[in-house]
């Protein structure tokens, strides 16, 4: 009997390992993703012209940091650590809102025209789909290890990709209607979601 639950223990602690492994994976996938998609949106939303393209870019780089607290999370790293980053990534979400915000309103006053970006929304696109299948990964995963570190992070990156579809949108009624304003537009979701988001991280990093 001894034996075999030392064999059950065993087996458990093993599934366990296996389940982190890939838990810390998905992560490593979306931060890499995210680590190129940086500076491909930067340049892509220079080119056009594009606030919503900028903003995205810009929320590709917070989620850079956010990707690395999970990971320290995962790994057990020091909480007091793990709460200042959280802090750090609440500050980063909110002063994002704070220039796309008057970056949309700057461009929608000026009716400065972006231009259209075939690009851009190929890669949103991608990263839409991309971000929905690592989602699903996250939850899985999440749930089978009863984790809900990567159960939280996988509504973040379903969010994620909600609002590559939404800049997407914008994106796209500028380049196959010739509705400029919808660029701007869809920037003001970011300020939505950054709010959003930066609160709920500071909060979280102060409990």
């Amino acid at each position: 009997m001894a034996r075999d639950a030392c064999v059950a223990a065993l087996m458990c602690g093993m599934r366990i390992a296996s389940l982190l492994q890939r838990g810390l994976w998905l992560e490593y996938i979306t931060l890499g993703w995210n680590v190129v998609g940086t500076p491909v949106m930067l340049i892509t939303a220079e080119k056009a012209g594009s606030t919503a393209l900028v903003g995205f870019g810009l929320d590709s780089a917070i989620e850079i940091f956010a990707s690395v607290v999970v990971v320290w999370q995962l790994k057990g790293v020091e909480r007091s650590r793990e709460g200042l980053a959280l802090k750090l990534i609440g500050a980063a979400f909110i002063a994002l809102a704070i220039y796309v915000f008057v970056q949309s309103g700057w461009v929608l006053l000026t009716g400065s025209h972006p231009k259209p970006s075939l690009f851009g929304i190929v890669w949103l696109a991608v990263t839409c789909v991309i971000m929905l299948l690592l989602a699903w990964g996250k939850l899985t995963t999440g749930r089978q290890l009863g984790n809900p570190v990567l159960t939280t992070e996988a509504r973040v990156t379903v969010i994620d990709a909600a609002l590559a579809a939404a800049v997407l949108v914008g994106v796209g009624l500028n380049a196959l209607a010739g509705w400029w304003w919808a660029d701007p537009l869809a920037g003001l979701v970011i300020v939505y979601y950054g709010v959003t988001e930066g609160r709920a991280a500071w909060k979280h990093g102060a409990a």
